[in-house]
């Protein structure tokens, strides 16, 4: 990145991702994101360098075009971030990892996000982490249930970049 800015005011995610500084660090975070579970062990160590360390995001979606995506337009944003192709695969990382924040698709196969907040909800590191619903999904009862299974909020699909960055800091508080 080394000094180069990316605007994304008003631009839509495609745009966004299209108006990176270049294709080669494009491909770089992509390619780092190919091997996400790097693990931030839970301990007191962790605890005191929370101030040092980048935000840690964890995307969960089974569409790896959405996921890369969502996972560029946050490193950009300042996060570093995991991607999961499974909500099974979210779990395993969220027991061994620590994130800040998770944004996760409700339509997967075998578990869906709904289920995945219910069984983030339950483990005590993550009672109180920010979690985004992001869906395709805009049934009249869709939000409730997003806020009932445990997230924090619900964002419909096309996503909006520039809003979601504002939700997830508001979030975060």
């Amino acid at each position: 990145m080394q000094g180069n800015l990316v605007s994304v005011a008003a631009l839509s995610l495609i745009e966004c991702v299209l108006t990176l500084p270049t294709t080669h660090q494009a491909s770089q975070f992509i390619s780092a994101n190919k091997n996400p579970l790097r693990s931030i062990p839970f301990s007191e160590e962790t605890a005191s360098h929370e101030s040092e360390r980048k935000p840690l995001a964890l995307v969960v979606d089974d569409a790896p075009d959405l996921a890369e995506m969502l996972s560029l337009f946050l490193t950009h944003a300042g996060y570093e971030v995991v991607t999961a192709n499974s909500a099974r695969a979210a779990i395993e990382a969220a027991e061994s990892t620590r994130f800040d924040v998770v944004i996760s698709d409700i339509g997967m196969p075998r578990m869906n996000g709904y289920e995945l907040a219910r069984i983030l909800r339950a483990l005590p590191e993550y009672a109180a982490v920010p979690m985004i619903a992001v869906t395709g999904f805009s049934m009249y009862d869709d939000r409730e249930r997003s806020l009932q299974s445990g997230f924090n909020a619900h964002v419909t699909k096309p996503i909006d970049p520039v809003f979601l960055f504002e939700l997830i800091e508001r979030l975060r508080g």
